[in-house]
């Protein structure tokens, strides 16, 4: 008996692969690599990671595991570039890929609107001012000797007159209405589903029933897919199918924030503040931050 699709026994057999075994990858032979459906764009430090992670439980999802930064970094490499970087995905399967820098770079949104303009588009949002302290603590993992979050959060290195400096990355990422502008500017806000990012953390099943629902997939990925770690604060995955431990997030995951003055932190909400009610007016919706 031939091989399916007319592959030569002699091909089959130089491969290394027992016939048997090879005549079950008519699927994978369908699998192409095409331009991603649904993209998450952001934030970082809010939970981008855990969502991928999550997503990629969903038979019906084909994700990227490392961040492509096409968007951003390397739009001049051109599509045909990007779409080798996307895993093979059969009819019927939605491509996903994860880069939360796009969602603060100002020429993403109109880069991705030309790359199709019906993308779906995920935001994972967290309390700004948590968001700042676990970006610097990452800093901090990453760069020893770096100054105090209280000596970079504000202009003249006090808090005396307040001067916030909305510059520094870890404050200007946390702007959420002023990036979200531009994203309106290409994309209907139908079109951007915002995460929780705390109750991604508290309830995990409960948010990822509503990506599944804006992806307009079944929802497979449920609360019998989670446990709470108490060492790490954080949910993870119960026993995936072939493995013999339940799987968490990397060891760099739930690291101990940097300790903030509480001062600094109440100044920070309140600089916050009036961007915060912007952002829940422009999306609908109240973080109660």
């Amino acid at each position: 008996m031939a091989p399916e699709f007319g592959v030569p026994k002699t091909l089959v057999r130089s491969a290394g692969v027992p016939v048997t075994q090879m005549y079950n990858f008519g699927k994978d032979w369908a699998a192409t690599r095409r331009l991603p459906q649904a993209i998450i764009i952001g934030v970082k430090k809010g939970g981008t990671r855990a969502l991928l992670e999550f997503l990629r439980l969903h038979p019906d999802i084909r994700a990227l595991g490392s961040e492509s930064h096409f968007f951003d970094r390397h739009y001049a490499l051109g599509l045909n570039w990007y779409r080798s970087l996307m895993p093979k995905a059969l009819e019927g399967q939605m491509v996903l890929e994860k880069t939360p820098r796009y969602f603060v770079t100002v020429e993403s949104p109109g880069r991705i609107h030309a790359m199709s303009q019906d993308v779906k588009l995920i935001v994972v949002v967290r309390d700004p001012v948590t968001r700042a302290v676990s970006d610097y603590t990452q800093i901090v993992s990453k760069t020893p000797g770096v100054p105090s979050f209280e000596t970079l959060v504000f202009r003249n290195g006090t808090d005396e007159e307040f001067q916030v400096d909305n510059l520094w990355s870890p404050i200007w990422i946390g702007l959420y209405a002023v990036h979200l502008e531009r994203w309106l500017a290409y994309f209907p806000l139908h079109q951007i589903h915002f995460v929780h990012g705390e109750k991604l953390v508290s309830d995990p099943a409960e948010e990822l029933g509503r990506v599944q629902d804006f992806l307009g997939l079944q929802k497979i990925v449920t609360d019998k897919h989670f446990y709470f770690n108490k060492t790490k604060g954080f949910p993870c995955l119960k026993k995936p199918e072939g493995s013999s431990k339940p799987h968490c997030l990397g060891r760099n995951k739930g690291r101990p924030h940097a300790d903030i003055h509480p001062q600094v932190i109440h100044r920070l909400q309140q600089f916050y503040q009036p961007h915060n009610l912007r952002f829940y007016q422009m999306t609908g919706q109240d973080f109660g931050w």
